[in-house]
């Protein structure tokens, strides 16, 4: 290469130029007549060459792929700073290379940063907590948000003020570094981990595991597309690692079948629910102190493999549908450089069944006379306030720790049988409930449209609404997940609820003037009762919502068999069928 070229130049034809010898080889067509250059190396390698293999054989890469080629996000904090500096906001491709930091330019539905996190396992200190409240009220908008991978938000960021949050993280031994963008999300893991008298495993040395391999290993930053990893550890709540792209489930193996009995982890490959697809069982297993060396040979698989020219094609799913599982777990082998252990389904120990409901109120510990504590954050908001008052009770009368779960609220652990009283009331005078009801426990909702450019409706403040007017007029005696999202990329998981709503501008009148809105779907769950929820209604205004919720509830309590649960009763029905029971109740 010449002095004329840069850096990134150089990288960019010695990538090309390797795409080109692949390509043609395979087609047993002559190697083109260009001097040999080196292979690449480093660790952009990988996703270089997969981006130059696309463009050989005749496609174009999307705008996406081309910024990160140009410049990975990760080296852009001294242009982030000086945007700082200059209280300016990103643009263009910029857009992108800030997420890599964890910082999201959420215009025009903010005019500000929204920052995301890394906790994995969901597990943070009181201090980190009361730190994090510290931190949104000095520089965001006052409050948090827990999401659906057991994470915190901080919005309302400015522009001059986004470095200071993500420096004032790593100075509590936080970050948000990948938590956004074409990166692996925050690992999630069963929140009661090494507390749960249900659990067969210990998840959190898997997760902080994984979680600084990613940190600390930048080829993991090469992906094609968002990459979801959980850790489950059989135990009383679940970690819905059957919607992530990588699922490790605890399983108990029985001796007699060619393996040392114990506790092994399944690998389950592919859940996008959003995409309508759950993980599925490779009906292979791993030991526990192998799952970080196996993920990272099956995200390097992903990054040879993943579609770089189609967005919406470009998850690990799409990659399955294409090439079988078997063929792609035999790239995943040849990375590890050994075999797969593979296991019938005969060898497996039935896992134990998690409580829908656990996640909120008074349960007790493996430890003797110690309990946790499932505290109701309304759709995962708190004040800063609140924060340090829950952060005062953690240390106070629990262990230290809050853990935050999937289901957008968290648990103080460790509180002896004499405090729980105690820590109730005080839990109620921050204005939340540690009350496990099943509405309570079971409602879901993204940022919606207050906080997301892409959201078509208000999703929070509908959540709220149907629990409000619910509550008062229907009492359940099971539990009901209502899931509300704003738009297709499904943050909410409206495919997996009992009841799904997915936000949909509806038409009042001849003009072309819409309000929020919804299309409802029912009959989705996870787990062993895993389902994709079916279309119900469509366009349904968001004020109407919470109605329509009541009478799909009451037409389940006065139509149901004996023991049918409310998946189960839409299920049994035909849509037609069940909207007139709906409509008569």
């Amino acid at each position: 290469m010449g002095a004329d070229f840069t850096t990134d130049q150089k990288r960019y034809l010695e990538g090309f130029v390797s795409g080109a010898k692949a390509v043609q080889i395979a087609r047993s067509a002559p190697a083109p007549a260009v001097a040999p250059v080196a292979e690449m190396t480093g660790p952009d390698a990988a996703s270089h060459r997969a981006m130059a293999r696309f463009e050989a054989e005749g496609r174009k890469l999307t705008p996406e792929e081309k910024a990160k080629r140009e410049e990975l996000g990760l080296d852009a904090y001294d242009r982030m700073r000086a945007a700082a500096r200059e209280g300016v906001f990103p643009k263009g491709p910029d857009l992108l290379r800030w997420k890599y930091h964890g910082l999201f330019h959420v215009a025009p539905a903010q005019d500000s940063y929204m920052c995301r996190m890394r906790i994995p396992g969901g597990i943070l200190t009181h201090w980190q907590f009361r730190g994090v409240a510290d931190i949104a009220e000095r520089h965001g908008g006052g409050y948090t948000d827990i999401t659906t991978r057991a994470n915190l938000q901080i919005r309302e960021i400015a522009a001059t003020d986004g470095i200071a949050v993500l420096e004032g993280l790593v100075a509590l031994g936080l970050t948000a570094k990948g938590s956004g963008a074409d990166n692996i999300r925050n690992v999630t893991g069963t929140p009661t981990a090494g507390i749960d008298p249900q659990e067969l495993i210990d998840t959190r040395p898997l997760a902080s595991g994984w979680h600084h391999y990613i940190l600390n290993s930048r080829d993991m930053y090469g992906l094609p597309r968002k990459f979801n990893v959980a850790f489950d550890g059989a135990g009383t709540i679940g970690a819905l690692e059957d919607t992530n792209d990588i699922g490790f489930q605890a399983v108990e193996v029985m001796d007699g079948f060619g393996v040392d009995g114990g506790v092994w982890l399944r690998l389950v490959l592919g859940g996008i629910t959003g995409h309508k697809d759950f993980a599925r069982d490779t009906g292979i297993v791993v030991r526990p102190d192998e799952a970080v060396e196996v993920a990272a040979a099956i995200v390097r698989a992903f990054i040879d493999t993943g579609d770089r020219t189609d967005r919406k094609k470009a998850r690990l799913k799409y990659v399955l549908d294409s090439m079988g599982f078997d063929g792609f777990l035999k790239l995943v082998e040849d990375k590890l450089g050994r075999p797969f252990t593979r296991l019938a389904a005969a060898a497996v120990m039935p896992r134990p069944e998690p409580d829908r409901l656990a996640h909120l109120g008074v349960h007790p510990q493996k430890q003797a006379g110690l309990n946790y504590v499932g505290v109701a954050t309304p759709v995962g908001r708190m004040n800063a306030a609140q924060m340090r008052g829950l952060a005062d009770i953690s240390a106070r009368s629990g262990d230290g720790d809050i853990r935050l779960t999937v289901w957008q609220n968290l648990l103080i652990s460790g509180v002896a049988d004499a405090d729980i009283a105690a820590v109730t009331d005080a839990v109620e005078a921050l204005g939340l409930t540690t009350k496990a009801t099943p509405l309570q426990a079971g409602i879901v909702a993204c940022t919606g449209a207050k906080g997301c450019r892409f959201a078509a409706a208000d999703t929070k403040g509908t959540a709220r609404a149907i629990l409000a007017h619910c509550e008062e007029r229907v009492a359940l005696d099971g539990p009901v997940n209502i899931h509300v999202t704003g738009c297709h990329n499904s943050c909410a998981q409206h495919y997996i609820g009992d009841i799904g709503l997915i936000g949909a501008r509806v038409p009042v009148n001849d003009d072309g003037d819409t309000v929020d809105g919804y299309h409802i779907l029912v009959g989705g769950g996870f787990g062993s009762a895993a389902a994709i929820a079916r279309e119900l209604y469509q366009y349904v205004p968001a004020d109407d919502a919470p109605a329509v919720v009541e009478r799909l509830l009451k037409s389940w309590k006065a139509h149901r068999t004996p023991g049918e649960t409310f998946a189960q009763f839409t299920r049994r029905l035909d849509p037609d069928a069940l909207k007139a029971l709906a409509a008569a109740a």
